[in-house]
């Protein structure tokens, strides 16, 4: 592994959604101490008020280093849209340098048990927030590949024509695309039915994307290259985690109590060293590295060796997940037997 660190973000300037609260706010404060320009959003101003006086106490240069925030509604393209140029404008007609995507929740309640009106919702709230942004984003950093007029015009006589496909003298930073997924995205089970589509969407996603970025990075690449990176943790202690504990159903409780959840600082961190680490797919615990490892497919694997390694730990992870599956199928019909329907002990379903 690289001692290079490939996420450099002093003196850069990060966009967080999700950002008044749990997972977002932590990432927030990290990157504000590690020297980055922070932007929160949120839909509710006084919790991002709030936030940002929080965010700004990590501050390693609290003279240089600058915050902001705005209130949207990013299941709404078109704020998505006014988010991106607010920041452009803030930023001194500068785009951002990263984008992470945190806004989200969850209702994790059986499938009959879930209002229609919930999986809507839920993928508005999961996967249409990351896909708005990642859109606004991606256009303000792309559009330049096809009309940046250093690339297309003719230049002085003493300067080459520089053409698409031609190498730079001058290597450019990278940008990042974040989305933060779920171990759901790899795997699923009872009470996750309007939660987990939707992280597997944000991964799938992501796969397309980091692809098409190879296109712009090989016919531009005298410009910031693009990298698409995807988070995937577990549970994470949050006042939303809470709150999912008391409609979910005690079925549900039983299949996961294998995962510790960690705070979102513990997720924060990880993830911020996955991505210095250069990776793509970041698994902030050991199970969910596994049983990533056994559902790549034709996900990117960081490099011929950790994909070499990936592939011999999915054969044998094959056979593990079988049994998981195996064991987890007979919880939940000997929970049947036992209880009934409604995934409750005491028989009354949630919702």
């Amino acid at each position: 592994m690289s001692s290079t660190n490939a996420f450099e973000v002093h003196g850069k300037t990060a966009i967080i959604t999700g950002g008044s609260s749990g997972l977002g706010c932590a990432v927030a404060l990290q990157l504000a101490s590690k020297g980055a320009n922070v932007v929160i959003i949120a839909r509710h101003q006084a919790k991002l008020i709030e936030a940002l006086a929080h965010v700004k106490k990590g501050a390693i240069n609290p003279e240089t280093q600058r915050f902001h925030q705005i209130s949207a509604d990013l299941t709404i393209v078109s704020e998505a849209v006014r988010v991106v140029n607010e920041v452009v404008l803030w930023n001194s007609g500068n785009p951002p340098d990263i984008v992470w995507c945190c806004a989200g929740s969850s209702h994790p309640t059986l499938f009959i048990d879930t209002p229609v009106t919930e999986f809507s919702a839920q993928m508005q709230n999961n996967y249409f927030t990351s896909l708005y942004m990642s859109h606004a984003i991606l256009k303000c950093w792309l559009q330049g590949s096809r009309e940046n007029p250093a690339t297309t015009s003719t230049p002085s006589s003493d300067k080459p024509i520089k053409k698409p496909g031609t190498p730079s003298n001058f290597p450019h930073h990278s940008r990042h695309l974040i989305f933060t997924a779920s171990f759901l995205a790899f795997y699923s089970f009872a009470g996750y039915s309007s939660y987990s589509p939707t992280k597997a969407a944000l991964r799938s996603l992501s796969d397309s994307l980091s692809q098409e970025m190879n296109l712009y990075s090989a016919a531009y690449p005298e410009q910031p290259r693009v990298r698409i990176h995807t988070i995937f943790p577990a549970g994470i202690l949050t006042e939303g985690f809470e709150a999912e504990n008391r409609i979910k159903s005690d079925l549900t409780k039983l299949l996961e109590e294998g995962d510790k959840p960690e705070t979102p600082e513990v997720i924060a961190q990880r993830s911020i060293k996955g991505l210095e680490s250069g990776q793509e797919l970041i698994a902030t615990d050991f199970q969910t590295g596994l049983v990533k490892r056994s559902m790549l497919g034709g996900s990117v694997r960081g490099g011929f060796i950790r994909g070499l390694g990936d592939c011999i730990l999915a054969s044998l992870l094959v056979i593990v997940m079988t049994f998981v599956r195996g064991d987890m199928d007979k919880k939940v019909h000997s929970w049947g037997r036992k209880f009934g329907i409604t995934g409750m002990k005491g028989g009354q379903a949630t919702t």
